[in-house]
């Protein structure tokens, strides 16, 4: 990629976050239209599950398979092919007749929404390349996860009051298509000096994973654990995961390239990625559910209500990504988990049909605290430490982990919750209570993993792992 002037920079910055806000708006105007959707369709808490993660599974499938085609072929080029399937499986999923369409629109914005993201941060991370500018960048890149955030309720819930559900999904369509026309004018191609071959063999692997776990956790209230269906899927899954380990490291170029796990701090990254979005994923399947069917509160309110999360989720993170540029990853993960800890036992401990609402604000507040702060030294720690060549896929496997996590806190949640959502009130928040406990130590995993993988025996780690990745693909561009 040519060396771009300061606006030049910022200005493609801006254009990839056009990517992430459609994207994140998606994720959270969704979750405002899950009880609508529920009562239209007459699906079941399963049938909103699979809403849900038939979007995250895929994503997190191809994250990596895209991360890697975009240092191919070019990340400019994957990056607008994505908007494209993106925008116009949108428009699918307002016209889909029932649950089954509705699902498979959604897988089809995943396919889309892997070629989006991650292809967006290794464009960001090859642009900027000086590391405190990079981590403000970051943080701005983080921020639009607060204005989703805090956007996508309100806009989610209005435009559910007024024309239904259906309609939360028009509104990708105008961001899409002017991220593509300023895409295609204003950013610039570039690709890694070596092109990585395809691993057909690891993505049916990471593809088998991720779908059999996930299957087993969700279907595991209607049919049991003992299952033939649900323990087969399960084992499936170990398999998948003993086969990727024997398999990727024999691999020239892997579809997981294991040795990124060397750093700590990186898979210290991973872990925290998966147990802070787990914890996202939990909080807003309860929270929609709650809000609407415990206090009967239409979209619109139930949006607002959430309102507080999501300013503070934008304020923080821009903060959090100048915390990373000036004293490194260690100080935003440790408020980030201490944060979303105390809202989880907050309202573990308080949980009822008539929770105050300061209370709930106040719970809502530290949620958004915690999860602003924790995505900028995710992203940072992920690919400040890896050659640039190899920025899409370490971005990818960040950004995979995220998706991930969020798909087992819904698949987990929303089994917890299978039984209260068919029950009374009380039942309910009898079950929430349970979910608040998981989503705590989802926060305390936050704070452990961050304080373990961010001191000076990590921090060498790191720098051997880059040291010798480098030099491994200095070594193979040669033989080449």
């Amino acid at each position: 990629m040519p060396d771009l002037a300061p606006r030049q920079r910022w200005l493609v910055l801006a254009i990839c976050c056009m990517s992430l806000l459609i994207v994140s708006l998606d994720n959270t105007i969704l979750n405002v239209a899950l009880p609508s959707i529920q009562r239209d369709l007459h699906t079941s808490v399963s049938g909103l599950q699979w809403t849900v993660d038939a979007y995250t599974l895929v994503l997190a499938s191809l994250l990596m398979l895209s991360g890697s085609t975009a240092d191919r072929v070019g990340r400019r080029r994957t990056f607008q092919a994505g908007l494209v399937i993106f925008t116009a499986a949108s428009l699918l999923c307002s016209l889909a007749p029932g649950l089954g369409w509705l699902v498979v629109a959604r897988m089809l914005q995943a396919v889309g929404g892997s070629m989006l993201n991650p292809v967006a941060m290794s464009i960001i991370s090859n642009t900027f390349t000086d590391p405190r500018e990079r981590a403000r960048a970051i943080g701005v890149w983080s921020g639009v996860v607060g204005i989703s955030m805090a956007a996508g309720p309100i806009i989610g819930g209005a435009l559910v009051e007024s024309a239904g559900w259906r309609s939360i999904f028009w509104i990708n369509v105008p961001i899409g298509l002017a991220a593509l026309f300023l895409t295609r004018r204003y950013v610039p191609e570039s690709r890694a000096p070596r092109a990585r071959r395809v691993d057909p063999v690891g993505q049916v692997l990471v593809i088998g994973l991720l779908v059999a776990l996930t299957y087993a956790i969700i279907e595991s209230p209607n049919l049991g654990w003992t299952s033939p269906v649900v323990a087969g899927c399960a084992a499936a899954a170990l398999c998948a995961l003993l086969g990727l380990l024997w398999y990727e490291p024999r691999r020239t170029d892997p579809l997981i390239d294991l040795r990124f796990f060397r750093s700590a701090p990186f898979s210290g990254a991973t872990v925290i990625a998966v147990a802070a979005f787990a914890g996202l994923g939990g909080f807003l399947f309860v929270s929609s559910l709650y809000l609407q069917d415990v206090r009967q509160l239409d979209p619109l309110h139930a949006g607002l209500f959430m309102l507080p999360m999501a300013v503070m989720a934008l304020l923080t993170a821009p903060v959090s990504g100048r915390m990373v540029a000036s004293r490194g990853p260690r100080t935003p993960l440790l408020l980030a988990g201490a944060a979303l800890c105390a809202s989880a036992v907050l309202q573990a401990l308080t949980y009822s049909e008539h929770l105050p609402v300061t209370l709930l604000v106040v719970a809502y507040l530290l949620f958004g605290t915690g999860f602003g702060l924790v995505n900028a030294p995710i992203t940072n720690t992920a690919v400040s430490g890896m050659p640039r060549a190899q920025a899409g896929v370490a971005a990818a496997v960040a950004s995979t982990s995220r998706q991930t996590g969020q798909s087992l806190g819904v698949a987990v949640i929303g089994a917890l919750m299978a039984g209260g959502m068919h029950a009374d009130a009380a039942a309910f928040t009898d079950a929430a209570r349970t979910a608040w406990w998981i989503i705590a130590g989802c926060g305390a995993a936050v704070v452990v993993m961050g304080t373990l993988t961010s001191g000076r025996w990590a921090r060498a780690t790191a720098q051997r792992t880059a040291t010798r990745l480098a030099a491994e693909e200095t070594k193979e561009t040669v033989n080449v």
